[in-house]
């Protein structure tokens, strides 16, 4: 897997979730603060989007939104409409929006997603991005991110067979080409002298060394391999990649590491002891006092928790 799909696999848990609504002005929606993501789409009309800090933004038909860090907000016909509180379910989803009582077009047509995200062991890369991450609307612009969100718009007008797997599949793949879009737009901002992880997956050589680490963490990597990689001395690699990543190659290493395995313990059966080999630690000891240094609990207790 590439860095970009491992950062999101590592904090995604349970199913994302969405759903269109169709609104008549005048119409306000308020989302509570939670430990998931959210994206809103609007497919006709327009909205305002309502931070829990910042002013409000005006939205337009094409324009995406993602709101990375689960801060309440809230999404209206306008800046001093009356909210009503959505209230998710126990498993994220949100209930499904009540029938229209008019006859006439809707004034406004809406895609909304949720995510659920394991914020304990967050991604830098996710991290560090905005408040809200904003995508408007630009003709020829972001081409896979419009296809995704014409198909999903699709199957949530018309439920078909097979509607759910569709839908959740589209769901992953929204969220990535929402992520990519934004950090080539980054990317092209900041350049080759950028910093950050928009920065980061641009450099050849910080960007090679990372491919090696999520290609294969159980190697027992050394920053002179690492910088060999990228063509780079010891030295200039490791300044390099702290610069870019926020920490030395063999930090993110381990944390790393230790991240993939909370992922195994969640999502697979795997004994222990091929969890530490596959996360490059050579004795079931080894990997127990790693991972109860950063997750503050044993493996098998964190694996009974989350199970």
């Amino acid at each position: 897997m590439d860095v970009l799909s491992d950062a999101v696999a590592a904090m995604r848990t349970g199913r994302p979730h969405s759903s269109r609504r169709d609104k008549h002005a005048p119409w306000g929606m308020r989302f509570a603060a939670s430990e998931g993501a959210g994206f809103h789409v609007v497919l006709r009309g327009s909205a305002w989007l309502l931070p829990a800090a910042g002013e409000p933004i005006a939205l337009s038909p094409g324009d995406v939104v993602f709101l990375a860090h689960g801060h309440g907000h809230a999404l209206a016909s306008g800046p001093d409409v009356p909210l009503q509180d959505v209230h998710p379910g126990p498993d994220g989803r949100w209930p499904e929006p009540p029938r229209p009582q008019r006859e006439s077009e809707p004034d406004t047509v809406l895609l909304c997603g949720a995510y659920q995200l394991d914020r304990s062991r967050a991604h830098r890369l996710l991290s560090e991005l905005p408040e809200v991450v904003r995508l408007p609307a630009r003709v020829g612009a972001h081409r896979s991110l419009r296809a995704a969100v014409e198909l999903l718009g699709m199957e949530l007008e018309d439920r078909q067979p097979g509607a759910d797997a569709i839908v959740t599949s589209l769901l992953d793949t929204l969220l990535l080409y929402i992520l990519r879009a934004w950090w080539q737009r980054e990317r092209v901002v900041d350049g080759a002298h950028g910093s950050g992880w928009a920065a980061a997956l641009a450099d050849p050589a910080v960007s090679a060394a990372l491919h090696a680490i999520h290609g294969d963490p159980a190697q027992p990597w050394t920053v002179a391999e690492l910088g060999a990689r990228g063509g780079l001395s010891r030295a200039a690699f490791a300044r390099r990649f702290t610069a870019l990543v926020g920490e030395p190659p063999l930090a993110y290493l381990t944390w790393w590491r230790i991240t993939t395995a909370g992922r195994l313990l969640r999502e697979d059966t795997l004994p222990l002891r091929q969890v530490a080999e596959r996360t490059g630690y050579t004795s079931e000891f080894a990997f127990a006092k790693a991972f109860k240094r950063e997750y503050g609990v044993a493996p098998g207790q964190y694996r009974r928790t989350v199970g």
